[in-house]
This record gives C-alpha cells, sequence and structure tokens, in this order.
C-alpha cells in the first residue's frame, strides 16, 4: 500500500519527570490537531503518571513510559519502580526509540527538552532523522532565565541537536511578551527555524462536569490554583491566611490542591478552609477551565498552561510566579502584567497576608485580559495544524518494516483501514 494511501501519523513526546504542563500542552495541541483532520493519528509518549486521566479526542493514544522523579540534590530517581535510575532511563530510551521505529510518524514532536529527559529522544531522533522524518522542537513561550538557560543547554549540548537534527522550531507564544531564546547563542541557521504561533488556546470540553462540590456554592468565587500543586504549598498558605486576616474579602473561594501535593499539607489546608463557609477545596480536576469560566477570577502560580487558560477564558487574574528552581513563571508574569494581561505578587518579598488580601479585595476591579489588544495573541492552535498540515502535505515516514517489504502488511496501516471500513 503507498505512504499516500496511509492514515497520517503524529508522534509527540513529553518527558514530563513531575506537573501537568507539558502533558497538558501535548494534549491540547493533540485534540486540536485530530479534531482538524479526522484521518490523522496521534500517539503521545508521555512519562506523566496522570495521562489516563486526561480526556483524549478520538484518533488519539498514548504510551505512558516509566517515571521518574527529580529529588532535593537535582538528579533523577525511579518513580515507582524499585530499579536504579540508568537502568529506568535505559528502559525509556528503547520505549521511545522503538515506538518511534514501529509507528513510523510523518512528524515527530518534541516538547521543551530538545534531548528529551537525559538524551533520552536522541536515538529516536537520528532513526527518524535517517528517514526524512520531519523533526520539530516545541518550546514554551519562556524558558528560564537566559543565562541560566545558556548554561543548561551548554552542559547538556544542545545546540548541535538544534543545527543538525530538527527542522523546525515552534515557540507557543509571542515575541512582544518574551523571547525565549534571547541571549542564547544560536547560529542563524537556527534562527530561521523559529516561527511563533501564538498562545494554545483553551476551550470547555463537550461534557465539561463540574464538580458537586462546586455546583453548591452560591455566587462567585475567586479559582485559586497552584497548578499540579508539588510546589504549591506556599500560595494556598498565602490565600488561607489573607481570608484569616480579613473578613472583608467579597468572594468566597474554589482551593484546588493538584494531584502532587502532599498528603500532609492537603489535610492541613482542609481543616483551616473548612472554617470559612465560603471556601471549597478539591484535590485535582482533569476539567479546570470548568471551574475557570465560573470563576469571578484566578489566583494562580501562572505556569504555562494557566496562563493560557486565564486568556482564554477572559479572566481576570493575580499571578504569584515560583522563582525557584527556575524563574520561568516570573518572567511570564512580568511581562504580562506589563502589557496589562494580569497583575501580579512578588512572594519574594515576604507574604504578607493583608498585602494577599488587598489583592482580593481589589481582583473584582481589575481589568480584563481582553481589555488589551494583542494581535494573534490566542491564534497558537490554528498556526500550529497549518504547519503541521504544510508538513503532512507529502508524508514519509521512510522504508516499510521487514514483514511488510516482505510482502506483509504494515499492522498499523491495516488497522487503521479496518477501522475506516467499519
Amino acid at each position: 500500500m503507498p505512504n499516500s494511501s496511509r492514515s497520517k501519523r503524529v508522534l509527540l513526546y513529553s518527558h514530563d519527570s513531575f506537573g501537568l504542563g507539558h502533558v497538558s500542552r501535548c494534549r491540547t495541541i493533540a485534540n486540536a490537531i485530530a479534531e482538524a483532520d479526522h484521518t490523522l493519528s496521534v500517539l503521545i509518549l508521555s512519562g506523566s503518571p496522570v495521562i489516563g486521566s486526561y480526556e483524549f479526542r478520538s484518533g488519539i493514544d498514548f504510551v505512558r513510559i516509566p517515571g521518574v522523579v527529580k529529588i532535593e540534590t537535582g538528579d533523577y530517581d525511579s518513580a515507582n519502580l524499585r530499579v536504579g535510575v540508568e537502568h529506568t532511563l535505559e528502559m525509556r530510551t528503547r520505549i521511545i526509540r522503538d515506538t518511534a521505529d514501529i509507528y513510523r510518524p510523518d512528524l515527530f514532536i518534541v516538547d521543551k527538552e530538545p534531548l528529551g529527559l537525559r538524551g533520552e529522544v536522541v536515538p529516536a531522533l537520528k532513526l527518524l532523522k535517517e528517514r526524512g522524518t520531519p523533526l520539530v522542537l516545541g518550546l514554551r513561550d519562556v524558558m528560564d532565565d537566559p543565562a541560566a538557560l545558556a548554561q543548561e543547554w551548554q552542559r547538556k549540548n544542545v545546540l548541535p541537536a538544534l543545527r543538525d537534527l530538527y527542522d523546525e522550531i515552534w515557540i507557543y507564544g509571542l515575541p512582544q511578551i518574551n523571547k525565549p531564546l534571547t541571549g542564547i547563542q544560536v547560529p542563524p541557521s537556527v534562527r530561521h527555524k523559529m516561527v511563533y504561533t501564538g498562545y494554545l488556546r483553551r476551550d470547555l470540553p463537550l461534557h465539561a462536569d463540574i464538580p458537586h462540590e462546586i455546583a453548591e456554592i452560591d455566587g462567585p468565587f475567586i479559582l485559586v490554583t497552584p497548578g499540579g500543586g508539588g510546589d504549591g504549598a506556599d500560595l494556598v498558605d498565602w490565600v488561607l491566611a489573607a481570608y484569616e486576616n480579613d473578613p472583608h474579602i467579597p468572594y468566597g473561594a474554589v482551593i484546588v490542591f493538584g494531584p502532587f501535593m502532599s498528603a500532609a499539607e492537603r489535610e492541613t489546608f482542609k481543616e483551616r478552609a473548612a472554617r470559612f463557609p465560603n471556601i471549597r477545596t478539591l484535590t485535582f480536576t482533569n476539567n479546570l477551565g470548568a471551574l475557570m469560566q465560573r470563576a469571578a477570577g484566578v489566583v494562580a502560580m501562572g505556569g504555562y498552561n494557566t496562563f493560557c487558560e486565564i486568556l482564554s477564558f477572559d479572566k481576570k487574574a493575580i499571578i504569584v510566579p515560583r522563582t525557584k528552581p527556575r524563574l520561568e513563571q516570573f518572567i511570564r508574569a512580568r511581562a504580562a502584567r506589563n502589557v496589562g494581561l494580569v497583575e501580579m505578587l512578588d512572594a519574594d518579598r515576604g507574604r504578607d497576608p493583608h498585602a494577599m488580601a488587598t489583592a482580593l479585595r481589589q481582583l473584582p476591579q481589575q481589568g480584563l485580559p481582553s481589555d488589551v489588544v494583542v494581535p494573534g495573541l490566542l491564534d497558537g492552535l490554528g498556526n500550529v495544524w497549518r504547519l503541521v498540515a504544510k508538513r503532512l502535505t507529502h508524508p514519509h515516514r521512510g522504508p516499510a518494516p521487514l514483514e511488510a517489504a516482505d510482502g506483509g502488511a504494515d499492522p498499523l496501516a491495516a488497522s487503521s483501514s479496518s477501522r475506516a471500513r467499519t
């Protein structure tokens, strides 16, 4: 069967050692391109332990590779398996390469980490490069402080991959907000590969269920979200302290802890929140957008995906960015505040309960993000699809596997054909 008659295939890689950011961005892109072309198959490679909690459109599946976690020393360890991290990384590397080999994508998109975790995606990149498969690196709008990013990329020897392996670099943001490679010494050939798409708009799924705890709330509320929650305890503590110190905050709150916040921290916060009739708590929801749409305003740490949701649902927001281990959130929040899209509180100046309470009281009077005109701000998904479609115009996934070359059918193509007939 010739390539042109086969369903088109996209492979996405997201290392996801911790948090929700990377897997959420990949899910958003996968859902958008699968919806744009119903002949497209999208496979996601991810180490996220919560990827199975998300809703995916038809035509999308995922391969969950063994998880790793970053420990206090900055090194990695196996998340669940009782084996050494080197063994886990070897398994991840082989699974990634073998999946790329068997799936034979027409396009491979790598999220954020050019070489993957500890270089685990390099064998797959080289394999697909030899086959002529287009390779794309997708970067969020802000990576880190330029000096820190330059040092990190030099240590990891990233430049050769950007120069020799990747065909394009898609930046899911706008240069008037931030240029993620500012200060990085890269040759003109790499700069020419860069395309700014705009931010990735978020929409509610067709069946956007509201958690029953929230459905009982009367009147407007403020949504408090520290993202994955693994490093969000300080934000939640600061918000609760504001309510404890100021009885005149006009709105109640819905606090979503995130799946990675420790059980001990969650229980302590639940006890404090239970003293207030207008504060509700949730551990996790796979549909934060439904809550955000109903909220009168948002208090968040300001990761990429939360920022996109704030813009998409046009919500007044207070961003409290973390500054460790990266300055990514701080740089994004400062730039967005300077443009007038959000307000920002700097926790490094001290977490005074009265400062948070003042910000919460003033939140209803803030302007909306839509009050600021930024051309192309939320055009990301449409532009990503146009870039994908351009790359898929002439599919090239290299030679067929040996069994297909010997006269047997490509099992993936056969499976796609049988589904199309049913």
